[in-house]
């Protein structure tokens, strides 16, 4: 048995418009004006707690309150404010027929994830979701990672691989021993996907699945 992990934000939606409006109605709360959305991309893919941290300074006591602020507006608007790369659908599609498993590994809360999946009709490709909690118990790559490895324990980690955007998912992958597929369209950098050991860097969906047959098989 052999199964296939992807990222969601960045991997499989675009997701920039929501997230980044929603950190942006965040930082106006406390008074910071950005008005170049471009800039909080960098908030795509990292725990959010983490990006206030390291990004605007805050202590961890803020940025657990600022992560409630952001769910205030990302809940009931931004979550919509996303779209599926080109081929997604069918790559899933194909993956699945070919006998893989599929599932999500995203640091997203795994109840957001299962929201944006049925908002555009896939979740039923998916044989297991696996984000994120909203106590912070599981926030990281690596632990929503490890959290696949304890549903999955059935699965050798050599017959797993995780389809991912960014460094992060390169690096939670690493922890766990699976491989990692980077894609070219999201949010990350593809030299340091490369540095940190990505297999192969793909430039579509189509190529994906090519990826993932040369590695697993």
């Amino acid at each position: 048995m052999k199964a296939v992990l992807f990222d969601l934000d960045g991997t499989l939606i675009d997701s920039s418009e929501g997230i980044t409006k929603s950190v942006q109605y965040t930082l106006d709360y406390y008074g910071i004006e950005e008005y170049d959305l471009k800039k909080l991309r960098c908030f795509i893919g990292p725990p959010l707690k983490l990006s206030f941290m390291n990004h605007y300074n805050f202590t961890e006591e803020k940025a657990i309150e600022a992560v409630a602020k952001y769910r205030e507006r990302y809940q009931p608007i931004g979550i919509y404010e996303c779209s599926l790369y080109p081929g997604v659908e069918q790559c899933i599609r194909e993956l699945k027929n070919k006998g893989y498993l599929i599932g999500m590994a995203s640091s997203k809360p795994e109840v957001s994830c299962r929201k944006i999946l049925e908002h555009f009709n896939i979740i039923d490709l998916f044989d297991d979701v696996v984000g994120a909690t909203f106590d912070g118990k599981i926030d990281t790559k690596e632990e929503v990672l490890n959290e696949v490895m304890r549903r999955w324990k059935h699965i050798d980690k050599n017959d797993m691989c995780l389809i991912g955007d960014t460094i992060f998912d390169v690096e939670g992958a690493n922890q766990v021993g699976i491989k990692t597929v980077g894609v070219s369209f999201g949010f990350g950098d593809i030299s340091e996907m490369k540095e940190a050991g990505a297999v192969t860097i793909c430039d579509s969906m189509d190529e994906v699945i090519d990826a993932v047959e040369t590695i697993l098989g």
